[in-house]
């Protein structure tokens, strides 16, 4: 679970907290960030409200690159690709073609994509709890994505361009990304919202259900969780840009067949969950409502677990 839906008791103190989990057995978790882009990729990082920043919240990443992070538990956040980047420090223009985050800067500073993007999110267990996770076209595509865990996790993601097959409504950036339904009219059975804010009355639509087809296990809608969430423990995770089939863990699961579907098995979550989010950054999606949290007081603990993931590297 989320740190920020823990409920400590009062006289727990910062320390006490860490000292709890490193008996319990923490362990960071590792994200490692792959280009596979015939271009560069800028992307973003944002974690959510109680967790760190990890150590950068964009950066360049060159074709066939990589860079890693790690994060300790109970962290939550998103990560995406920005494309066509050109910084001169001004938050005043639009820096990046795609998954601009406004801020004018390499670094987002607590900024969350513009949408259309691609997003993976996260929310990492305490004290031996699961993992959850999930790459998201709930805000719109930009960049093909997937997922991929050690060990015995599923597999996720969306190997398919979407851009080439995106229908003409929801073209966005001159055919550089693909627009939700919901940002493209904004209305309320689009957008899950006002008399449709429920799973039982916000159903797929038949824009929706051309991002599903093409990206069976990414999230295409706010309650798509069935097919869309995933869970793992002990866990270190490889986010790539644009993957190749030979990116994929083929020795664990058959490759993408031409609808662009990552297959693997896995427990997945079915949680009716969807609330307001103020922060539109992180909107629309159940692993973003996951990863706001409306506690901060967690913070402090946080940093000094992250401060443990960076000193036992």
């Amino acid at each position: 679970m989320a740190l920020s839906r823990l409920h400590l008791p009062p006289y727990a103190s910062v320390l006490g907290f860490i000292l709890l989990l490193l008996r319990d057995g923490v362990k960071c978790t590792t994200f490692t960030l792959v280009n596979k882009c015939d271009f560069l990729v800028w992307p973003g990082i944002l974690s959510g409200s109680g967790s760190p920043k990890l150590d950068t919240t964009g950066f360049e990443l060159s074709k066939d690159t990589s860079r890693t992070f790690r994060a300790p538990a109970g962290w939550s956040g998103r990560f995406w690709g920005r494309t066509g980047c050109h910084f001169d420090g001004s938050s005043s223009t639009t820096s990046c073609s795609t998954g601009d985050c406004g801020s004018g800067e390499m670094e987002c500073n607590g900024s969350g994509a513009e949408p259309p993007a691609t997003l993976a999110e996260f929310t990492l267990g305490v004290s031996r709890s699961l993992d959850f996770y999930d790459v998201s076209l709930v805000d719109g595509y930009n960049l093909p994505m997937i997922v991929e865990g050690s060990g015995l996790c599923p597999t996720t993601g969306c190997v398919t361009d979407l851009n080439q097959n995106c229908p003409t409504e929801l073209k966005a950036k001159s055919g550089l990304a693909c627009r939700s339904a919901c940002e493209a009219f904004g209305t309320p059975e689009y957008c899950c919202s006002g008399a449709y804010g429920s799973p039982g009355t916000c159903k797929p639509s038949i824009y929706s259900q051309v991002f599903k087809s093409a990206c069976p296990k990414s999230y295409s809608y706010a309650y798509d969780d069935a097919t869309s969430t995933f869970t793992c423990s002990d866990a270190d995770y490889t986010i790539t840009f644009c993957p190749n089939l030979s990116s994929l863990k083929s020795s664990r699961e058959p490759p993408p067949d031409d609808t662009g579907d990552v297959t693997g098995s896995g427990t997945s979550s079915s949680t009716e969950i969807q609330q307001p989010i103020e922060e539109a950054s992180l909107a629309n999606s159940y692993y973003a409502v996951m990863a706001i949290g409306e506690s901060t007081s967690n913070t402090a603990s946080f940093v000094l677990l992250l401060i443990f993931c960076w000193i036992s590297l």
